[in-house]
């Protein structure tokens, strides 16, 4: 079954949810119209279709080869790779200044949602290159090595990563102990980093690596970190390149899934000392990394939504296909497909309502950094800001979490064919699995939205969303029928239990007991992410009801994001109160149970 992109839902949210429009007041992005929108994602759609996705399961069943310090991807990654950067698609959220297209994030974040659900692995690629890009461009003053490395990793030629973890280090970079040491205008490299994706590969002629490092007289801790960008081949002056960097894969990772995206564990310095040149100044890498880490959380959690919608399009698909038992009721006795069957369908419905959710979420979310990032007014740019960082950790906490549960989902769905390999519904989880690691745990998630985004901020950005939250439940009033009747009655419920949930959470800081608030913020995400899904989901169903109306576009569509959103009422927000309690209980036992009673 091949993937397709839903572009319908995907333009629905850019247009109606995200606020296209606004962005068009920008300068920048005033001809990136709906129809143009449109047609970069239906190009997108077909090169996924046409290329990735026929690569995406062969990929994962044969993997990377390594030998001699070097990788070979696995069967057609080369040639995809060719025709991704020939095609442009490399440059599409980069500056022109460089050669890149400029396009909104919002749009650059639908793009990547094609390229994570038809070949997740392939997708990370791109993916690093551009964190690199992001950092040279907002921390590189050096325009000798903007000039000579930024275009060529715009158009693709050169592809990036992002060095930060440590043996002994992990999650935990102050403790990071690579060294850099001076000499004369660049410095030598020395020490190994690990879990490097796409690291080391054969698809381009060039890997520029970003390096966190210790100068000799570095201060401990985060404070003493820097930033250096390392090429795996160095670069002549006239920008050939030169000689092969002291910078090496000395193996790759084998993983749970995304099999044919190569992890490293790279060696800098193992002889004469890898080259390197600093990025900005001494001893603010690791403000530098975190600058760009909303970019990065973002695209992390789009692995969860994009996931989520490859797993329930093989799933729907197997599920009209599949003839087995007869329809419950029926006297006839004839066999019927599984999609006829009641908890068939609400599986189905799980992942196509929590898809659209999470989607809808994560462009929202976009759309607040291209404001945040471009809005003249300076108090409407802090708000945008505020609300950017209230949600990107939810975009990345939730949507994966959601996406390893709606790929498990997809496996159940086909029943014991999902665990069989050949039907595909397997990878789909396995992949899943690392986007709830990859930029920071869901703990780690958690504990950043209870305490920098709540906890200290005493709630002001979550007010704020709730307010709008409220303006949404206004317009619903204004709708009759049951259907909507479930809607606003399911959203008031969840925003009731959010709110109850964010005052317990404030408390806790303001009493000085952060733990009490760190052992509940899994259940605050969660709870958080379920209420700004519904509050979404609640926005599209009453938009698709004036279209109804208006005798407007797709009646079928419109008709689906309604029963959809119904469903998520029902079945998601219904969970707000059992979350609220948790948040605001749970703590207690987590605390109680002493190390040795474990």
């Amino acid at each position: 079954m091949s993937y397709h992109a839903p572009t319908q839902d995907m333009l629905f949210v850019i247009n109606e949810l995200a606020g296209l429009s606004e962005l068009n007041a920008f300068e920048e992005y005033a001809e990136i119209t709906p129809d143009v929108v449109e047609s970069i994602l239906e190009e997108a759609g077909k090169f996924a279709t046409d290329i990735l996705d026929p690569i995406n399961h062969s990929g994962d069943k044969e993997g990377n080869q390594f030998a001699n310090n070097a990788v070979t991807t696995a069967t057609g990654f080369k040639e995809a790779y060719a025709q991704f950067a020939e095609a442009g698609w490399t440059g599409v959220a980069s500056s022109p200044d460089y050669g890149g297209q400029g396009l909104p994030s919002l749009v650059s974040t639908a793009v990547a949602e094609i390229w994570k659900s038809a070949n997740m692995a392939f997708s990370l690629c791109p993916m690093l290159t551009q964190g690199a890009i992001e950092a040279l461009m907002h921390h590189c003053s050096d325009e000798s090595i903007r000039s000579v490395y930024l275009p060529k990793m715009i158009e693709g030629t050169w592809t990036g990563t992002m060095n930060l973890t440590e043996p002994s280090a992990g999650s935990d970079l102050s403790a990071v102990r690579s060294k850099a040491v001076p000499e004369g205008d660049h410095y030598r490299l020395y020490g190994q980093k690990i879990f490097i994706t796409w690291g080391e590969h054969d698809v381009a002629e060039n890997i520029i690596h970003l390096v966190l490092a210790r100068l000799p007289d570095a201060p401990e801790g985060v404070k003493g970190i820097s930033l250096f960008v390392v090429p795996k081949f160095l670069v002549n002056a006239d920008g050939s390149l030169g000689a092969r960097n002291d910078a090496y894969c000395v193996s790759i990772e084998h993983k749970l899934g995304i099999n044919a995206s190569p992890t490293a564990v790279i060696a800098f310095g193992d002889n004469e000392g890898a080259l390197g040149y600093m990025v900005g100044e001494p001893n603010q890498g690791l403000k530098y990394m975190f600058t760009m880490m909303n970019h990065a959380r973002l695209a992390v959690g789009l692995e969860g939504v994009a996931i989520s919608e490859r797993a329930y399009q093989r799933a729907l698909a197997y599920a009209k296909d599949r003839i087995q038992g007869v329809e419950i009721g029926s006297r006839t006795g004839q066999k019927v497909a599984i999609i006829k069957h009641p908890d068939v369908r609400r599986m189905l419905l799980t992942m196509k309502s929590v898809t659209e959710a999470t989607r809808a979420v994560a462009y929202y979310g976009a759309a607040l950094l291209d404001k945040a990032g471009h809005e003249p007014d300076d108090a409407v740019r802090a708000e945008a800001q505020s609300q950017v960082d209230l949600l990107i950790p939810v975009v990345k906490g939730w949507c994966t979490e959601m996406g390893v549960e709606l790929t498990s989902l997809g496996i159940q769905v086909h029943g014991g064919m999902g665990y069989i390999e050949e039907t595909g519904a397997a990878q789909h989880f396995r992949d899943a699995r690392i986007a709830t690691i990859y930029e920071g745990t869901t703990g780690i998630q958690a504990n950043d939205l209870v305490g920098r985004k709540v906890g200290l901020d005493k709630g002001v950005a979550a007010q704020a969303l709730f307010v709008k939250i409220k303006a949404t439940l206004a317009d619903l009033e204004t709708v009759h029928g049951d259907d909507f009747a479930v809607i606003r009655q399911g959203l008031s419920t969840g925003l009731e239990a959010l709110t109850t949930a964010t005052a317990w959470i404030v408390q806790q800081y303001a009493e000085k007991n952060p733990q009490a608030a760190n052992a509940s913020s899994v259940a605050y995400l969660r709870l958080f992410g379920y209420v700004v899904g519904g509050w979404q989901m609640a926005r599209a169903a009453f938009i698709a009801q004036q279209k109804l109306q208006q005798s407007s576009g797709n009646h079928a569509f419109f008709e689906a994001k309604i029963i959809s959103t119904r469903f998520y009422a029902d079945y998601m927000l219904s969970q707000a109160a059992g979350l609220s309690h948790a948040v605001t209980q749970g703590s207690v036992a987590i605390l109680a149970m002493s190390d040795e009673l474990f």
